[in-house]
């Protein structure tokens, strides 16, 4: 034996080789006489036999540390083979040999992976049950270029780094090894040993699914046989664009929306949800639903933005499969499906992507760029075109797999700005001396041309609370290729100026103004989320000022504000029925509010009829992004604290009128101006008996007078609600 050979056999027993194919397995004798050796490496064995044709061969012990030899003279070609170990205590174990199998993944593959185009990388990457040979087993493949070495690790090894070293194909940084016998339910771990010689144990980036917190490894699952029947929905989808339809989205965080009755602390699973959920949604009349992250995470006060498993549901509501099946559902009963999702950043537990291989793989080396100070998590690199990969596949994923509507990205404008929550110091400028995040806008322009050339027919949503030109523009024409974004102004302003009391709303009253200099800038959605309603914020019903009446008037007008003012919507579950509390992700809601007093009963049921008529109403949003779809009626009225606009559909006369009196005072014969001479009835109010008001409505027709008043040609005399608003339709 020579020193070479030595030398590799030491590699292979302390665990350091990059390639052990190169030693164990079978292999040709090069010489004057054909003969093969084969080889393996099992160090709690006392002995191994070969396995073949019928054939039970000896192998010899070539090293103390468990290598195993035998050399098979005469033979020319590779031939199947299993192996049979013996162990001190009398057990005996056969399989099928690791390290007889060719390597699996092409170097077309490996090209694509690493030029940042591999669009489909959750097929390769990762686990996945596989047949080789006629040999059933799991393929298993990581990303860790500079590791010295990769194992996998688990139960069937006694979660052992030594028995299952992978090979690195060639310069692609992929490791890869197949284990025949290993299928769906097997925990697993990839071990990698740095270049410092540390060992690391880490969950498969690609994992589709894990064991359940606190525990970490990831666990092999095939996801690939869920039988969806929601065919009905996709081809519905495909036909007409969100654009000009409804979009009224409930917020919802899965752990906390309900709880188990019977048992506080359990979570319902998936199905459970479903069978609560689904009727819920679609008798108070919201189109989509949006998940808060179900992403696999470990920290249940992190909603689930803090993601270790990016391509997994959480296990804490159950499988893949029963995640399918709330998907399935929801489509077959005519309700869309958004996921919240995180590119923008991922935690720095031990067994997650953070210094993956040892070094900053995900990450930025410099913690001034890729270290978030307000959250404690780490900013991904934009800059490596396998990261990037890696996050466009994983969005893609998630309509390919689970047959989703939307992507809501969240914290867009943190990856926008070098110095986001970051002090002078903290960040290193662009090359052009800048505070623009180059590489990041690149990417979300990539991601999101992809994404809609693939899938035309979805929404991509950016949470984004900045004024960043052409965030809903198309890539191509110099924007950033979101369908939407989230119109923080909006929401930033119109709750400050509820929270204000309405004597002195008047001072106040370009608040309400100010959002229609910019409504048709981009292509919002109006969001009243999760982000309102806690860390000492109070609910939508707390912030509202004034006794408990005028607390529910207020949050009526705000809501028929909302609905009727351009722009999609979203609303955090719970402010549908006036939640008391403050949101918090370890309790259920308080639905026996609902049961238990009126007013929130009859918010309830406002809130459905709201939603109905949003959706009964075209005007409301067939034309929500193009001027053409709003008018100012008035807009003058400062010291009532009173506005007046209309809205239009794309057939003229699909028009309303919508008036909002922000003070508790009544005004009777008020002139409101209206758009077209003829007859006006009220269809809608906030201040109705029904939804809990005084019931100062309007039940007679109103016949307008050719006068005109304010920003309209005429004008109509009517009763103004208290804290309330109404909407008037021509005849």
């Amino acid at each position: 034996m020579n020193d070479h050979t030595s030398s590799e056999f030491n590699r292979i027993i302390h665990s350091d080789h990059h390639d052990p194919f190169l030693v164990l397995g079978f292999h040709l004798v090069e010489g004057e006489t054909p003969a093969a050796v084969v080889r393996c490496f099992q160090p709690s064995a006392a002995g191994v036999f070969l396995l073949s044709e019928g054939k039970r061969q000896e192998m010899y012990k070539i090293r103390a540390e468990g290598l195993f030899e035998i050399t098979l003279p005469g033979c020319r070609e590779f031939f199947p083979y299993r192996l049979e170990a013996h162990y001190p205590d009398g057990a005996t174990h056969q399989f099928d040999d690791p390290y007889r199998f060719w390597p699996q993944l092409s170097d077309y593959d490996r090209y694509l992976f690493n030029s940042g185009t591999h669009y489909r990388l959750y097929d390769k990457l990762g686990a996945h049950p596989t047949t080789i040979d006629g040999v059933k087993g799991t393929i298993f493949r990581v990303w860790a270029p500079n590791a010295r070495r990769v194992s996998i690790i688990g139960n069937f090894n006694y979660w052992d780094g030594r028995l299952h070293q992978m090979r690195v194909l060639g310069a692609s940084g992929i490791w890869e090894l197949f284990l025949p016998e290993i299928g769906p339910g097997e925990p697993y771990k990839f071990e990698i040993r740095t270049q410092q010689g540390d060992i690391l144990e880490k969950a498969d980036p690609f994992q589709f699914f894990s064991e359940i917190r606190p525990r970490t490894a990831s666990v092999v699952r095939d996801i690939n046989h869920f039988s969806w029947s929601d065919e009905e929905w996709l081809a519905a989808r495909r036909e007409k664009t969100t654009y000009r339809r409804p979009m009224s989205i409930y917020e919802i965080h899965l752990g906390s929306w309900r709880r188990d009755p019977a048992d506080p602390a359990r979570f319902l699973s998936y199905r459970e949800i479903a069978a609560a959920l689904i009727p819920y949604v679609k008798e108070m009349g919201f189109t989509h639903v949006e998940f808060m992250p179900v992403m696999e995470h470990p920290l249940d006060e992190s909603w689930g933005y803090q993601v270790i498993g990016f391509f997994a549901v959480t296990s804490r509501f159950g499988t893949p499969d029963d995640f399918a099946w709330l998907i399935n559902e929801c489509h077959r009963h005519g309700i869309g499906v958004i996921l919240d999702w995180v590119p923008s950043h991922f935690p720095t537990d031990g067994h997650g992507l953070s210094r993956f291989d040892g070094t900053a793989l995900y990450e930025h080396e410099d913690p001034r760029k890729g270290a978030h100070q307000e959250w404690g998590t780490l900013v991904f690199n934009y800059g490596r075109k396998e990261v990037t990969n890696f996050l466009i596949a994983n969005a893609l994923f998630w309509f390919e797999r689970y047959h989703i509507d939307g992507l809501r990205v969240d914290a867009v404008a943190s990856m926008l700005y070098l110095d986001y929550a970051r002090r002078e110091g903290e960040w290193i400028p662009n090359e052009y001396g800048g505070r623009e995040n180059i590489e990041a806008i690149e990417f979300l322009k990539h991601l999101n041309t992809i994404v809609y050339d693939r899938h035309p027919d979805i929404m991509m949503i950016a949470e984004e609370s900045t004024s960043f030109f052409g965030v809903s523009k198309p890539a191509a024409t110099g924007g950033l290729g979101f369908g939407y974004k989230w119109n923080m102004g909006w929401m930033n302003d119109t709750l400050l100026y509820f929270q204000t009391d309405p004597l002195f709303r008047k001072y106040h009253h370009s608040s309400l103004t100010f959002s229609l200099l910019y409504a048709f800038s981009e292509n919002f959605i109006l969001p009243l989320s999760h982000d309102e309603v806690v860390h000492g914020k109070g609910s939508l019903l707390s912030k509202m000022p004034g006794d408990s009446w005028q607390r529910f008037a207020n949050l009526r007008l705000l809501f028929l504000y909302y609905w009727t003012h351009p722009g999609k919507k979203l609303l955090f579950m719970g402010g549908e029925f006036g939640q008391h509390s403050e949101w918090y992700c370890k309790v259920s809601l308080d639905w026996h509010l609902i049961d238990q007093d009126e007013k929130n009963r009859k918010l309830h049921q406002f809130v459905r009829a709201l939603n109905n008529f949003y959706r009964d109403t075209p005007a409301l949003w067939e034309n929500d992004f193009n001027p053409e779809g709003f008018r100012w009626l008035d807009f003058n009225d400062v010291d009532h604290s009173i506005i007046s606009y209309s809205r239009h559909g794309e057939h003229p006369d699909e028009l309303v009128v919508c008036l909002f009196n922000f003070t508790p005072q009544v005004h009777h014969n008020y002139k409101l101006g209206v758009p077209r001479p003829g007859r006006y009835r009220e269809v809608f109010s906030s201040d109705s008996a029904e939804a809990g008001g005084s019931g100062s409505t309007n039940p007679e027709t109103l016949e307008s007078v050719n006068e005109p008043f304010g920003q309209a040609p005429c004008h109509i005399l009517v009763r103004v609600p208290p804290l309330g608003g109404a909407v008037f339709k021509r005849e």
